[in-house]
């Protein structure tokens, strides 16, 4: 399922490449700070961009649980987990979003 990242990202990345490698460091620090799988790392970076309302981290997110493993059914009910704390609305345009992905799967 592995796609190529939106235009303006590989735009950006070439514009600052520095920056770029350093936020990439930064994001392998963490995956290697203590003993979670990358499915369940993505699975929590879903929900947070659940949380903050962000349509293309949740497109990036599913992307990468997908390709992390992670079931549809699994995705969802991250998405849906996180409704007591963030609120329904929150999670209907998550997983509208979600489903941007997933109803093609």
């Amino acid at each position: 399922m592995r796609r190529k990242p939106p235009k303006l990202y590989l735009k950006l990345r070439k514009a600052h490449g520095a920056f770029f490698e350093a936020w990439d460091a930064i994001g392998a620090a963490t995956r290697q700070a203590g003993p979670l799988d990358e499915r369940t790392i993505q699975l929590i970076q879903l929900s947070a961009a659940a949380a903050i309302r962000s349509e293309g981290a949740v497109h990036s997110h599913v992307r990468r649980a997908l390709e992390a493993g992670a079931k549809p059914v699994e995705i969802r009910q991250a998405l849906m987990a996180i409704a007591p704390t963030v609120g329904f609305p929150q999670v209907v345009a998550a997983l509208s979003w979600a489903e941007d992905l997933l109803g093609k799967e």
